[in-house]
């Protein structure tokens, strides 16, 4: 959270000294490959590897569930009511399930939990298939939104946590989370684009098939790691005490609330936009499935640049301002393409709205993994998972209920404002937040400038007859 930067090492300590000026070129090469090495730093464990490369796939499948999902609710209701009840339906449950979940992800095995969420996942995208081919229902829509629900609500925290046990080295771990945001928004690039394409040729079942084979790659994945036990001590307490437990940690560690709170505000308010894309593509924009696709694949590009940007990083320090500024971009780029009216400049638009948004969420992810208890890490992640996709199903239903009277454009700008407002609140508590994780960050190595003194006051001191 602090933003107090590193300083530099002694002179000579990142290379030889007395360097020629021959050496210029293999230092300018050196210097070029820099950055490509610390973007991707985390894949160097292999069972990151695996997971990246089996996510990758199974996410372009799960955008391709999304956007059809509401295409087809749109397609046989016409209504943004409709879309809004779909979407609440489809995500209500995390908000009451996710925390306790977060009690059984810290007593349970993650990857098993994480396997079988997965192999639930598929069954639910193959019914849905069937359900589009064969008799496509709002009803069974919403049904099996349900069902996913459901499935989310353990899956969410335990891929969090999971996260830790992937990658061994700490420091490793903001690199893994950005290159996971990276890995969500390069699928949200191509799904979305390949999903109209789909649904204008084939209709929506296809899309719902491929996801369902896409689960094959990242199970796959998971049943090739080779993961450490993780020790869990033994738990004396009901499962009820302890989500009390997490509950107050969470309460009274003012960086973690202040994150989520805001990652709360940001939910709720502004990213219920996309229940509302099938409006602003027919209606405002005029078009058809493809428009949409198009609109969601701008989203996803700016989302991708600003999750490659997170991974560039190589430390956590400053994460706090680029919280604050990540949700006033996104909230300000909400209130602009709610005045747009045309396709091109909504199209640019959306492009801060994505990286915003993912913006905003990573670096929530990154603070709050940093500062949590290893032994609560469940918990916490589960009030992350609530705040982030648990306040979206509230969210999507006051902004179906809002389009409905006051029309998509102005619910959708409405919602930037608040976010505006929540980021300009979270800008005037941050010299506190900053204040209260300092220690964090200086018990785990993050401050090397603190480190460094706290080494040379260990040791003794030199006389002048040494």
């Amino acid at each position: 959270m602090t933003d107090q930067p590193a300083s530099g090492g002694p002179a000579g300590r990142d290379g030889p000294e007395g360097s020629q000026p021959g050496d210029a070129r293999a230092d300018g090469a050196a210097a070029a490959a820099k950055p490509l090495r610390t973007i991707g730093r985390a894949l160097r464990h292999r069972n990151y590897r695996l997971f990246f490369a089996g996510q990758g796939i199974s996410l372009i499948g799960t955008w391709l569930t999304r956007v059809a999902t509401s295409w087809l609710v749109y397609r046989l209701t016409g209504s943004a009511l409709v879309l809004g009840v779909v979407g609440f339906a489809g995500q209500i449950p995390t908000f009451f399930l996710a925390p306790l979940a977060g009690v059984w992800v810290d007593r349970w095995n993650r990857h098993r939990t994480l396997v079988v969420t997965q192999v639930l996942a598929m069954i639910q995208s193959a019914l849905l298939a069937a359900l589009a081919w064969w008799r496509p229902t709002v009803a069974g829509v919403v049904a099996l939104s349900v069902f996913q629900a459901l499935i989310n609500a353990f899956d969410m925290p335990a891929r969090q946590a999971f996260v830790v046990q992937m990658v061994e080295d700490r420091a490793d771990l903001p690199n893994a989370i950005a290159l996971n945001s990276s890995m969500v928004n390069a699928a949200r690039l191509i799904g979305p684009s390949l999903a109209g394409i789909l649904i204008a040729l084939f209709g929506e079942g296809w899309c719902f098939a491929i996801d369902a084979a896409s689960y094959l790659a990242v199970i796959a994945s998971l049943l090739a790691m080779r993961i450490e036990p993780r020790a869990v001590p033994p738990r004396t307490t009901r499962a009820t005490a302890e989500l009390v437990e997490g509950l107050r940690y969470v309460v009274g560690h003012l960086s973690i609330r202040a994150v989520l709170l805001l990652l709360a505000i940001v939910s709720l308010m502004g990213m219920p936009y996309a229940v509302l894309m099938p409006i602003e593509a027919t209606q405002v924009l005029h078009g058809q499935a493809h428009t949409l696709g198009f609109l969601m694949a701008a989203s996803g590009a700016g989302a991708l640049a600003g999750a490659l940007y997170l991974a560039s990083r190589t430390s956590v320090l400053g994460l706090g301002r680029v919280i604050g500024v990540s949700a006033a971009m996104f909230g300000a780029s909400l209130v602009g393409f709610a005045l747009s009216g045309t396709l091109w400049l909504s199209l640019l638009l959306m492009i801060p709205t994505g990286m915003g948004m993912m913006v905003q969420m990573a670096a929530s992810n990154t603070i709050v993994q940093m500062l949590v208890d290893e032994d609560k890490r469940g918990r916490v992640m589960s009030f992350f998972a609530m705040a982030f996709f648990g306040t979206v199903p509230f969210g999507s239903l006051l902004a179906g209920s809002m389009a409905q009277r006051f029309g998509a454009p102005r619910t959708i700008g409405f919602g930037g404002l608040v976010c505006l407002v929540g980021a300009a609140l979270f800008f005037r508590a941050l010299p506190e937040l900053r204040r209260h994780a300092r220690p964090t960050y200086v018990r785990l190595g993050i401050l090397p400038e603190v480190a460094a003194g706290l080494e040379s006051a260990s040791r003794p001191p030199v006389t002048p007859e040494d």
